[in-house]
Order: structure tokens, then sequence, then C-alpha cells
């Protein structure tokens, strides 16, 4: 089966990919493969905005600042105020694609959320991921040099000491040559060769039972790149959104964290206020502590969820500001203009992922990634609300510029060959109940050990479950045929014992990571827990064992 042979490969099609293809795309073929529909992405479900520095009362500095308190220390300062300084430019280039913000009298209309000084959240309503994922992907649905891959999910990288008759030199950083990706329609697998690769395959939301991500988020990118031997960083601070609609006929649906910055207040079930006892900022405090807030108060009640009352906004800026929250509540049976929604945290953001700079260079050569699966040092121990949008597009811009630059200094390298899938010796599974058994098993095993507030033993738990999962679900990748949802389900175990790792290395309560048996920050832990692993080579399938 021949392989797909092209100059730029994007995996995923959320904003950091598309806008990096768009803007490769100008001086080299790209391709995109995405493992769902087009659309289908983390971008799709922000509700929130993008932060972005305005002139007026706000400024650069306020900026930085808070992104430094939300991160707990753990920032790296220069990455900071390089992307906060570049945002109003990005929030142009955005503008210029055709994204339509809300605007009020002509202006941009600028929303607060928790953990800002300022109102610097510029949104298109309560859909701003929507609608920048509508605009970015229709131009590069009309650009004749991006090929798009719908319905393709990669399998593992294509790395160059795995190549035939071909090995890295000594010393020297190994290569990624694109992917194997696999056509989940029809079952085949195939090398998509490339001379640069890029992950962008947003977050591992799914490794918990309840998350604001789609069903896409597996984790797939920092699996693959953890396999091939890159560096990952900082997975133990997962953010949990606050407020995800308790509905059985939501799926993953969030309350954008904006309603609280409009007034919005959390209250138990008997209707008593309870976040300005947690944090002097209440519903405004950062997400951790809003999450771990409703958490405590959950299990203090013994109830399974909280209400988080509309009523302060107003009726008139309720339907003009949330117009969709409105409608899906509605057709839910609720009204947030006549009754409180319940609410719950949920995993909603990895902070941590594949060590990456500000270009997206990773410790591969020719591997790039940009978007919610990189570790760029922003985030730090936690997330400051709408900064992966901004986050995305920045690094997503330069990230372009040196994927061009890589291609071109090995313009003369035709690449290696690799070879085809070797499926030999494999059969189609005789039932589905122990892939279905360890994917629910991975999610519930994090939820309980590995959720928002955390100990020393629940890790332990964690970690020997994950083992024995894990040791399964490499049994069945080595004897059945592989279709997509083996693939998945083999990424969500490795990434869940990438974060329980991360977990146990860290013994302190620092940002999104909050241990029980370590209460309080350490000096000596004031740095990012990096993971890397040697890739293996041979196995007796090569090269379905890399």
């Amino acid at each position: 089966m021949s392989a797909h042979d092209t100059e730029l490969l994007v995996l995923g099609s959320g904003i950091g990919g598309l806008y990096l293809a768009l803007r490769a795309a100008e001086h080299a073929q790209v391709t995109i493969v995405t493992k769902r529909e087009d659309f289908e992405s983390n971008t799709n479900y922000a509700q929130g905005g993008m932060a972005v520095v305005q002139p007026g009362a706000d400024s650069f500095r306020l900026h930085v600042r808070d992104t430094l308190v939300a991160g707990a220390g753990l920032c790296h300062p220069d990455v900071v105020k390089e992307i906060v300084r570049q945002a109003p430019a990005a929030l142009a280039e955005l503008i210029e694609l055709g994204v339509r913000f809300t605007r009020e009298k002509g202006r941009l209309e600028l929303g607060r959320e928790g953990g800002h000084s300022a109102r610097r959240i510029v949104h298109a309503g309560d859909s701003t991921g929507r609608e920048i994922e509508r605009a970015v992907l229709e131009a590069v649905q009309n650009h004749p040099n991006i090929t798009l891959f719908e319905n393709h999910i990669a399998v593992d990288l294509l790395l160059e000491s795995h190549a035939v008759g071909r090995r890295a030199g000594a010393g020297r950083k190994d290569a990624v040559w694109g992917a194997y990706v696999l056509d989940r329609e029809k079952g085949r697998i195939r090398p998509f060769r490339a001379r640069a690769t890029v992950l962008a395959t947003g977050g591992s939301g799914k490794v918990y039972l309840y998350t604001t991500n789609p069903d896409i988020a597996t984790g797939d990118g920092v699996a693959m790149a953890w396999r091939a031997g890159a560096e990952v960083a900082n997975l133990e601070f997962v953010q949990f959104h606050p407020t995800c609609l308790y509905h059985p006929g939501a799926k993953s649906f969030l309350i954008t964290e904006a309603v609280r910055g409009e007034g919005a207040q959390l209250k138990t079930r008997d209707g008593v206020r309870f976040m300005p006892r947690y944090h002097k900022l209440a519903e405004l405090a950062p997400r951790d502590v809003v999450a771990r807030a409703i958490d405590a108060e959950m299990k203090r009640r013994g109830d399974t969820y909280v209400l988080l009352d509309f009523s302060p906004i107003g009726r008139a800026k309720i339907l003009k500001r949330f117009p969709m929250i409105v409608q899906r509540t509605r057709e839910l049976g609720l009204d947030p203009l006549k009754e409180p929604l319940p609410v719950v945290p949920a995993a909603h953001y990895q902070c941590g992922g594949v060590v990456a700079d500000l270009e997206g260079t990773t410790a591969l050569d020719r591997l790039f990634a940009v978007g919610e699966v990189a570790c760029t040092g922003l985030h730090g121990a936690n997330r400051l609300a709408s900064n992966s949008l901004l986050e995305a597009v920045v690094v997503a811009h330069q990230a372009a510029d040196a994927c061009v630059a890589r291609i071109r200094r090995g313009v003369g390298d035709s690449g290696p060959a690799f070879p085809a899938w070797d499926a030999r010796g494999t059969r189609k599974p005789r039932e589905a109940v122990g892939r279905n058994y360890n994917w629910d098993a991975v999610r519930r095993t994090m939820w309980d050990y590995v959720g928002i507030v955390r100990t020393d033993e629940r890790l332990g738990k964690a970690a020997r479950r994950l083992a024995l999962i894990r040791e399964e679900v490499e049994a069945d990748y080595e004897r059945y045929v592989l279709d997509a949802d083996l693939v998945e389900v083999r990424n969500l175990a490795q990434v869940a014992a990438l974060i329980v790792t991360c977990a146990q290395q860290r013994p302190e309560s620092r940002g999104l990571h909050y241990n029980l048996d370590h209460l309080g920050r350490k000096a000596r832990l004031r740095h990012d827990t990096v993971l890397r692993r040697s890739p293996r080579t041979g196995g007796r399938k090569h090269p379905r064992t890399l």
C-alpha cells in the first residue's frame, strides 16, 4: 500500500493546527489529518473567549501578572511576556480572517473571567471557539495547497531510527518523518511521510469519567510523542472546569466561566452562597480554587451537584451575552432565566503536554507541537482563563514559519523509506466487552483516585490498576487487527499512567495538583515535572511495536 507524501503533516484540526496549516500553506504543501469531522475539536467547544489587552485601564503588565499568579510559580516568565505582547497582533489576524467577535457600539465587547484583574476577554457571544473554528476552517478548505483527511487517526510517529536501512547518527536527535495513519472507514493503515510533522491533537479530557471535552480528546499526541522519545511535562496539572451542567441528557456541556464574570453566583442546593468563604474573589477566584470549593461543598453535604444562579446578571444581559447556554438548557427542560442551573466540576484542560518552545519545536527533529497538546511554559501549574486560544494562535503563527524553515533546510533529502504496516498474526476480536471495560476502568480509576483532590494512597492505587490495564491493552494491540477504538484506549491508558507518574513526583500542593498528604508548596519543587523515555527498537511485528 503506497505512502502518502507531503511536505507538512498536521495531526489535528483545532485552532492551533488549522491556523498553522493556513500560514504554512503559503510556502508548502500541507496535509491535515483529523480523526473525526474537520470541525470536531476542543476549540469548537470553547465558550469563553481569548484574553487580549486593549488600550485603556488594562496593560500587558497586568495580564502577565495575572498569568503568573494563576500559574503558581511554574510559568516561564519570558514565554508569558512574549505571548501576552503578541496577543493584539494575533487578534488582528483573526479579525482579518473573518472571525466575528462581539462588538458594542463598534468597539470589541470585553468580558471578565476568574483570575483576571481587568476586562480583557474578547468573545463571540458564548460560542467563541465555534466562531473562530468556522472562519479558520473556511479559509483552510478553500486553500489549494491544503489537503484534508477526515476520519483518519494517527497511530504512531515515523521515526528515522526505525526507517528501512537508516539509523539516526550517534549523538544526534532522532527525527520524525510523519506518521502511520489509520483510515477509520476502510480500516487500512499506511505511512503519511512528511518533512515536518505537527502535533495539534488537543488534550486528554476523556481520561476522566466526567469532562467538558468531546470524545476525540484521548491524549493521542502526548502518547505518540512519549512513545517516540519526546519530552512531556507537567501532566499532573489537569484543570477541572468548575461548572459543567449536571443533567443526564447533557453530554459534556460546560457553563462558561464568563457567567460568573458577569455576576452569577454559586450556591448549595438549599440556596446558600458559599464562595466568599473560600476566597476573597468569591466566584471570580481561579478555577482550581472554585473547583475544590464545589467539591468540598458536595462532599460536606453529600450532594451530587451545586447550583449556579444567573439572576444577578439580569434577564436582558443573559439573553444577549449567553444565547447558546439559554437555548441548550431550555432544550433540556431547564431555564437559567427562571431557576439556577445544577453544575459539577469536570476535567477540562491539560496544562502540561509535549515540551515545546514558542516556535513549537520539540526534543525530536522535525516534530512540532501547538495548542493544548504542547507544554510551552505559559500555563504553569494552572491555566488562566482564556489564555489557551491566545497561546494556540501565537505559537501556531511562529511554528508555521519554523516548519517551513525546517522543510527548506532539508530540501535535498528525499526522506527515508518506511515499511508497510505489519499486521501479520493479528485477528479481529470476538467481542468488544474487554475493550469497553478497559476504557471505563481507566476513566473511573482516574476520577476516583487522581481527581480534584488527591492522596499518596490514591495515587499508588491508581498506578497499580493502570499498570494492569495497560498490560492488557498492549496485549490486545499485539494480537488484534487495529481499529480506532483500540488506538484510543491505548493512548488513554498511556496518558493516564503519565499523569499519575507526574503527580507522584510532586509531593506538594501547587496549582491544580492538590494532595492532602502534602499541603502547601515546597521551594525545591518549583520546577517542571519532565518525563522522557527512550523508544524501543525492534519488536515482534515491527513497525507495529515501535
